[in-house]
């Protein structure tokens, strides 16, 4: 299938009108908004992936994800976090192991019997708003057959599968010199977005926004962790290692060991939290040798009793487990940041799917307002599924996107 046709349905990025909240008018200048000076991403857009068709979640500072199950929160995150590898150069298959499970259901295949998925998002920053739509062929091998990358109406990359008998597409990137682009190809297992630093050589204008557009849309999507905090696996030692934190939370000792030495700030606000989480008086969050290398994370009563963590229920080992996560950084999180930008300029993304999982009224209560509080400061953000977000409405910083009333029919 031509990659314009695979294309031609995706959701473009609506503009950002002026007041946005996060694009704030200058002073004095009316529907002329300030640039941010942190890359991030303000929408997602899911044009034909698992259950979703046209549909565009707005994302900002704090994102909740809701609807009734089935209405595909989880696939949403899994884009998302598909999309950020992507923008750290892996390969499709490692980004998509089953590529078959991403076409929609009724997808319907072509004369050469091929299926596809189509994603894309849009990445505010120095350079405004960017776009980025890209195209899979899922069946009956796994390629990239369209990617397009945009500021406005300005095409800045453009690629397409010309000869499907090749393993790469033909890509055209915007060039602003003497002749309007460059032709070449490039390979068809993984984004060209960040392949263009190593391809364009930045001589002219038009190269230069081409790479400040692409590196906008890179810094923006790398620096993800998505989590899932698994409590079976938290209440079992784990063996004393590199102090990041994975995403099950798998390891929680083993970087309760390294955040309280090295931070005591962050380290007494997770303590000030989960006290306000979990039953019983809290002194401290700390972790224990047992052996042979390993470590059993404990809270310290105060009193010189010490309770492990393998005693606490499910919601109470999820409330730690995510709230060191919103209180770290990606120097303990298992994440890919972009090590060419300085952190100043770096936004974490959080992916939390079933952020309410477990959790009693208190302790997701507490948990949004530390989300809510964190993400103010602009260096970290926050996009979660919740089951429910009625309860939401007590945190006013909390954007709630319902993903069966957003989507467009």
């Amino acid at each position: 299938m031509p990659a314009s046709r695979i294309l031609a349905n995706a959701a473009q990025p609506g503009p950002h009108a002026p007041g946005h909240p996060e694009r704030p008018d200058g002073p004095g200048r009316p529907g002329n908004p300030v640039r941010p000076d942190r890359a991030r991403l303000t929408e997602l857009r899911l044009s034909a992936f698992a259950g979703h068709r046209r549909t565009r979640v707005p994302l900002g500072p704090l994102t909740l994800l809701t609807g009734p199950s089935g209405c595909g929160k989880t696939s949403a995150l899994r884009a998302y976090e598909a999309l950020a590898r992507l923008g750290g150069g892996a390969a499709l298959g490692e980004v998509f192991p089953d590529p078959a499970g991403c076409v929609p259901e009724r997808a319907r295949p072509d004369a050469q019997h091929r299926r596809g998925f189509r994603i894309g998002c849009t990445a505010d920053g120095p350079e405004g708003p960017v776009s980025l739509d890209v195209a899979v062929q899922a069946e009956p091998e796994l390629r990239v057959v369209g990617e397009r990358l945009a500021a406005g109406r300005l095409v800045l990359l453009e690629t397409a599968l010309r000869d499907p008998g090749r393993r790469a597409v033909q890509a055209a990137w915007h060039n602003g010199g003497s002749s309007p682009v460059t032709r070449a190809p490039l390979p068809d297992d993984r984004l060209g977005t960040p392949l263009l630093p190593l391809r364009v050589a930045g001589k002219t204008d038009g190269q230069r926004r081409v790479l400040a557009a692409a590196e906008q849309m890179v810094v923006a999507l790398r620096s993800v962790f998505a989590c899932d905090p698994r409590p079976g696996s938290m209440r079992v030692p784990t063996p004393a290692g590199t102090g990041r934190l994975l995403r099950g939370c798998d390891n929680l000792a083993d970087v309760l060991s390294r955040t309280r030495t090295e931070c005591g700030r962050r380290h007494g606000l997770l303590v000030e939290a989960v006290r306000a989480g979990c039953a019983g008086p809290v002194g401290d969050v700390l972790a224990e040798p047992v052996g042979e290398g390993r470590l059993r994370a404990v809270l310290d009563r105060g009193d010189g009793t010490r309770t492990g963590f393998e005693r606490l229920g499910d919601g109470e080992l999820r409330y730690t487990a995510l709230a060191l996560v919103l209180l770290t950084g990606p120097g303990v999180l298992e994440v890919d940041p972009a090590g060419e930008v300085p952190a100043a300029l770096q936004t974490l993304t959080v992916l939390a799917d079933g952020l309410d999982r477990g959790l009693d009224p208190c302790q997701r209560a507490g948990l949004l307002r530390l989300a809510a509080r964190m993400c103010e400061r602009g260096h970290i953000r926050l996009t979660a599924a919740v089951s429910d977000a009625s309860w939401a409405g007590e945190v006013p910083e909390a954007r709630v996107v319902d993903l069966c009333g957003d989507r467009t029919p």
